[in-house]
């Protein structure tokens, strides 16, 4: 099997051997999944504003993608951004990373809470799940007050992601915990670990990890979008 990530952002030296060796370590031994990164957009996606300057050339990767003969694409960011536009465009199924881990989470938990970066990404998310549907389940939407490009910083990451969790399990009533960013990697189990801890036995999901295992198994699956939902763009 043949996957691609594509990084949605412009800052460069994003992609590493850490990073490639973190997403392909839960994949199958037959699945590769190849890396890229876009070259017009903005440095981040934290906002409204980064999210739509992006689209347009992770809509073009995609469509690459297919003609290049990738069977399925991660979009890699939690905003989702260009995803459903990308269904529209190609056969191949497109994910980004907040559809799967919530799918993941709302079969191990009835509340969630979700903890991601900034302060002015909270709407961003709030009309995702509000767009889903997930009003209901998801009972919070908090962040660590650190932006995307900072997040390398394990030990404070990690500090700040256990006191929010805190906060949306006393606070709130969550039940289980996604981490809203697909830039939160290797920081789950230290988390999940430190709630234990705590006292709270409850699952920490992380976005990447939960997209790119959930697209391989769509791909396994034979299964692709449905064009009644994701009809093809009509010519022009």
């Amino acid at each position: 099997m043949k996957l691609l990530d594509i990084v949605p952002v412009t800052t460069p030296g994003l992609i590493t051997p850490e990073m490639e060796a973190y997403i392909n370590k839960y994949l199958g031994k037959d699945t590769v999944m190849d890396i890229t990164q876009i070259t017009r957009g903005t440095a981040s996606i934290e906002c409204e504003y980064d999210e739509a300057m992006c689209a347009p050339d992770i809509i073009a990767r995609c469509i690459e993608a297919e003609k290049a003969g990738y069977e399925g694409v991660f979009i890699n960011c939690f905003g989702d951004p260009g995803v459903r536009a990308a269904r529209e465009c190609v056969r191949i199924p497109v994910f980004g990373g907040f559809e799967p881990v919530m799918h993941l989470a709302l079969g191990l938990a009835d509340r969630i809470g979700i903890v991601t970066v900034l302060p002015n990404v909270l709407p961003m998310i709030r009309g995702a799940v509000a767009k889903a549907h997930l009003g209901e389940r998801v009972v919070c939407v908090r962040s660590v007050d650190i932006p995307v490009l900072e997040l390398s910083s394990h030990e404070k990451l990690c500090n700040a992601l256990y006191e929010e969790s805190l906060k949306a399990i006393r606070e709130d009533g969550a039940e289980a915990i996604v981490l809203g960013c697909t830039a939160m990697i290797d920081v789950m189990e230290t988390v999940q670990e430190r709630l234990h801890e705590a006292g709270y036995r409850i699952p920490v999901l992380e976005a990447a990890q939960s997209a790119v295992m959930f697209l391989e198994l769509t791909v396994k699956m034979g299964l692709k979008q449905s064009r009644m939902t994701y009809m093809p763009v009509p010519e022009k």
